[in-house]
């Protein structure tokens, strides 16, 4: 089980391990990727609709997405555009960026919402399936977990969304998701950092790894 922080602290970063990896999007700011070892850090790429969907731009996402083609080697996925709550609008929205993500050399992630019916999405389409969608449709074994389930009978990677919390973690473990993310430590990040660490710890049975 890997966690991708979409809160990037120095904390973090002086305290490497293979389980914990970030979550970037356009909109963050500039940043250092040589502070951020982008080259041995595995991350994730979302496409900052989510926070911003009335203001979000194709052209600036594929700009961003372009731009961090040579970390390639060390990216889980990057996520099409989607829309939340909405299964229909997300697959009308999605499919024509799931090729270009692929054609950038990035695995493509499609995002599950409110009303995903796997009848409608080609899995060869994609590589892997990110769980978004809003409670309780997200955590309920007919909703989020199904999709999770159907998306690994066909080989593909599974990643869930806003995950804060030791209890959605360890669900996320037991329902066999290969990664999630979350902004725990946005509150504390000195301080919720060592949650996480924790948290991995028991996911992953590793011994508690002291904080530098």
């Amino acid at each position: 089980m890997r966690y991708l922080s979409g809160v990037i602290t120095q904390t973090l970063l002086a305290n490497p391990r293979d389980d914990l990896g970030l979550m970037l999007q356009p909109g963050m700011g500039t940043f250092d990727s040589k502070r951020l070892e982008l080259s041995t850090r595995v991350w994730g790429a979302d496409n900052g609709r989510y926070a911003a969907a009335d203001r979000w731009d194709a052209g600036d996402w594929l700009e961003w997405a372009a731009s961090m083609r040579r970390w390639r080697a060390t990216c889980l996925f990057m996520v099409a555009p989607d829309v939340v709550g909405d299964a229909q609008a997300t697959l009308e929205l999605s499919r024509p960026y799931l090729p270009t993500i692929r054609q950038f050399g990035f695995p493509a992630a499609f995002v599950a919402q409110n009303g995903f019916d796997s009848r409608l999405v080609n899995p060869d389409s994609f590589d892997g399936l990110f769980v978004g969608g809003r409670e309780p449709w997200k955590f309920a074994e007919d909703g989020g977990y199904a999709a999770a389930r159907w998306a690994r009978s066909h080989g593909k990677k599974t990643h869930m969304g806003r995950v804060n919390s030791w209890r959605r973690l360890r669900a996320c473990q037991v329902s066999l998701f290969d990664s999630s993310d979350g902004t725990y430590v946005k509150h504390g990040p000195d301080e919720l950092i060592r949650d996480i660490y924790y948290w991995l710890d028991q996911a992953n049975g590793q011994r508690f790894m002291e904080i530098a």
